[in-house]
């Protein structure tokens, strides 16, 4: 059954895969940092909005959707329209290109991303296994 992108049910169902992803666990096993993954306001998507992600050493410890963006504090915040969103998890852009086209904007410590590319690509892995449903654009 198809999951809507951009709901705390989704968020849940990438926290489950992420956890039962072995190459997802080894590829990560050094990361510390947590993540807000927001949906910027445009077609289809009327307010930004905001998923919060605990990754930690191979893991996701915690993850859901946020009501209030001031809540947390966390180390990473990677945004992008909802029609990039989608182009990463279609396998059409690959994380690392889309980072350093600007096309997913992140604000935090870029090098520590670009040492762990393989967990990157392996947490968006995990997003193409959901079936997502989308927003109407």
């Amino acid at each position: 059954m198809a999951v809507q992108f951009g709901t705390d049910e989704w968020i849940k169902a990438l926290m489950a895969e992420v956890n039962k992803d072995e190459a997802y666990r080894a590829a990560a096993k050094d990361w510390e940092g947590d993540f807000y993954f927001v949906v910027d306001k445009g077609p289809g998507v009327p307010e930004p909005i905001y998923m919060y992600m605990d990754l930690w050493h191979g893991e996701c410890r915690d993850a859901y959707k946020v009501e209030d963006s001031t809540a947390k504090s966390p180390a990473f915040v990677m945004n992008a329209p909802l029609a990039t969103w989608r182009k990463l998890f279609d396998k059409k852009l690959d994380p690392i290109r889309g980072l350093m086209s600007r096309q997913l904007k992140l604000k935090g410590n870029m090098m520590k991303v670009m040492k762990t590319p393989k967990a990157a690509i392996t947490l968006v892995e995990c997003c193409t296994r959901i079936d997502t449903e989308y927003p109407d654009a």
